[in-house]
């Protein structure tokens, strides 16, 4: 039996999809409940147990590229070609980075302690697991991003309880069946179902929320989140900017940012969604990068929306930047006739002030703005709520990297856009309401984990310095201490806090 709110037609075509049976809400505590007495046993163990049981979801991902691909082209209209290289791969890649570098990162590390003024005393800080995390991921990438998260919180001792979105439960379920058979009961589970399934498991009894969506759904669980005194990590989106200069290669800047402006239909959170171009070279740059969209291929190259609303929304950015002076439609425009789908479209602009230049369209479009130079490509780059990833693109690159470093963007590239989401051992995030989480590399440690310091004591005096009593003596050395660790201490007060350091430990010694 079908439930909502579950998609149930292709948007390639309206063919039927299986259907998936929604979690009842009374059974989302019940699942993080088992999750809870399953965790202290698997981060028990040795992170060699639990990369051999972790790594061989690499070569299950990898032996099933093809119904992966074919999977996600139905429920989702990705082409398969498209899932292959933006799934199905950096996904084997993921889980080897974490597998062969989980154990040194998470080795614990000593801290440097004043043998003099610590005697006997060393500390050392360990990454200890978070606990429950809850993973509630979005349907763009609905095998690539949660293994992103899945496999380094596994592998750090935790138990994961993932909740896909409604439009991807199909992705979900395959997600999970990639560790069927590898851990112990309870250790990963799985909730199906839309926002209220999301909000559940959000006030269930979890340690860490990692959300990847909307802003207005990850305002909600950062709210859910502050009220019960639990972390979260949000990415939610952005509306990245492309900046081209005069001296770039114009054919690789034309090809790049279509492919980053086109690439799953434009759902993508790093899609370049705006562009920047000097207008010295604007005409003919703005000419080809048409002409390539114009070539583009529905269904090979360029998928439909994976949803009715979604299609809606970006019908409506586009209309709208239509009806604004100055717009001019160079390639597309216009909804197609095949299930959800919507022509790749280029439109040269004169405003930044519509919803197609200020908020996240999430589509197959790509607006074009001239600008006079490289300072007022920067300035309308950060006029923006969001600051994920951007692009310079340019021959030379010294002048690349300091465009760049006036960038408010989480990731930039030269001569290249967006693929960096699937280097695992790259860091993924951003600025403003793209949100404060971190994905990939080692730097994602510090939301799944949490530091523990550990103080060994090996010193056999019936007390420490700093014990009571609080005694004259002891108020000298304390004062000395402080002369001899200033700067503007002259070198006679440092000799004279010396000697009354030394006078006043005797002192202590014996009992003063």
């Amino acid at each position: 039996m079908t439930s909502q709110p579950f998609s149930i037609a292709s948007p390639l075509d309206g063919a039927k999809l299986d259907p998936v049976a929604a979690t009842p809400a009374l059974d989302i505590g019940a699942i993080v409940a088992a999750a809870r007495a399953a965790q202290p046993a698997w981060a028990a163990l040795d992170p060699s147990v639990r990369i051999e049981a972790i790594a061989s979801v690499k070569d299950r991902i990898l032996d099933r590229a093809e119904s992966v691909a074919k999977l996600l082209h139905e429920e989702l209209g990705k082409p398969e070609t498209e899932s292959l290289l933006a799934e199905v791969l950096p996904s084997g890649d993921v889980v080897d980075f974490w597998c062969k570098s989980i154990t040194e990162l998470l080795a614990p590390t000593e801290v440097d302690l004043d043998a003099l003024a610590y005697p006997g005393k060393t500390g050392t800080i360990s990454r200890e697991a978070r606990g429950v995390v809850a993973v509630i991921m979005p349907w763009n990438f609905p095998v690539a991003l949660p293994l992103r998260t899945l496999v380094p919180a596994l592998l750090a001792g935790n138990a994961v309880v993932f909740k896909p979105s409604e439009v991807s439960p199909r992705a979900g379920k395959l997600v999970v069946d990639l560790f069927e058979g590898l851990l112990p009961k309870g250790v990963l589970g799985l909730v199906q179902g839309g926002g209220e399934a999301g909000a559940a498991l959000c006030e269930a009894n979890v340690d860490l929320v990692v959300f990847t969506g909307s802003v207005s759904a990850g305002r909600k669980v950062a709210h859910t989140c502050a009220e019960r005194l639990v972390p979260c990590s949000l990415e939610l989106g952005g509306k990245d900017a492309a900046i081209v200069l005069a001296d770039a290669n114009l054919e690789r800047a034309a090809q790049g940012i279509v492919w980053g402006a086109m690439s799953n239909a434009g759902q993508n959170c790093a899609a370049i969604e705006r562009v920047y171009v000097v207008k010295s070279i604007a005409e003919k740059f703005s000419a080809r990068v048409a002409d390539i969209t114009k070539a583009l291929r529905f269904g090979d190259d360029v998928g439909p929306l994976a949803t009715e609303a979604q299609r809606a929304i970006v019908a409506s950015h586009v209309d709208a930047a239509k009806t604004s002076s100055g717009t001019k439609v160079l390639a597309g425009g216009n909804k197609r006739d095949e299930g959800w789908g919507f022509e790749p479209t280029v439109m040269r602009v004169e405003s930044d002030d519509t919803p197609l230049m200020r908020d996240e369209t999430f589509g197959p479009v790509l607006p074009i703005r001239v600008v006079d130079d490289d300072d007022e490509a920067v300035e309308r780059a950060n006029d923006s709520k969001y600051g994920l990833t951007a692009s310079v693109w340019t021959k030379n690159i010294e002048r690349g990297r300091a465009i760049a470093a006036r960038l408010r963007a989480g990731v930039v590239t030269i001569n290249n856009h967006a693929f960096t989401g699937a280097l695992p051992q790259a860091p993924w995030s951003g600025y403003g309401e793209t949100g404060y989480g971190i994905t990939n590399s080692p730097l994602a440690l510090d939301a799944l984990t949490r530091p523990r310091f550990l103080l060994v004591d090996t010193s056999r005096g019936a007390r420490e310095l700093w014990w009571y009593p609080y005694t004259t003596a002891l108020r000298t050395i304390a004062l000395s201490f402080a002369k001899l660790r200033s700067k503007t201490t002259p070198i006679l007060g440092k000799l004279s806090a010396v000697f009354s350091l030394v006078s006043a430990f005797i002192a202590r010694i014996r009992g003063g």
